[in-house]
């Protein structure tokens, strides 16, 4: 087995992690601007309110993120779930007369 690379990866050095955040950043800054320029056509009275996409999308990721957290004590599996033998059982053709 080689060495693990030394240097770090494209997304792990802190200037592109820098750069990328920046560009949402500016993206999301842009997007509440733009909010200015259009007519909204709201079909609920809330759906008109300022920056309300923004806000309920952001209330979504949360939810996600939450739930997600919650969730992982009950999904996780131990490093070693798939043992040698079940790995090796994977790799070993099945005949006719060996399903149980």
């Amino acid at each position: 087995m080689s060495q693990p690379d030394a240097r770090p990866g494209l997304f792990e050095r802190t200037g592109v992690i820098r750069t990328i955040i920046a560009l949402i950043v500016l993206i999301c800054a842009g997007l509440v601007v733009a909010e200015f320029f259009y007519a909204k056509h709201p079909h609920f009275g809330f759906d008109g309110w300022f920056a309300f996409y923004p806000l309920a999308g952001f209330v979504a990721y949360c939810f996600i993120v939450l739930a997600a957290k919650m969730l992982r004590p009950a999904l996780r599996r131990n490093e070693d779930y798939y043992n040698e033998r079940d790995r090796q059982a994977l790799q070993t053709p099945m005949r006719d007369d060996d399903h149980e």
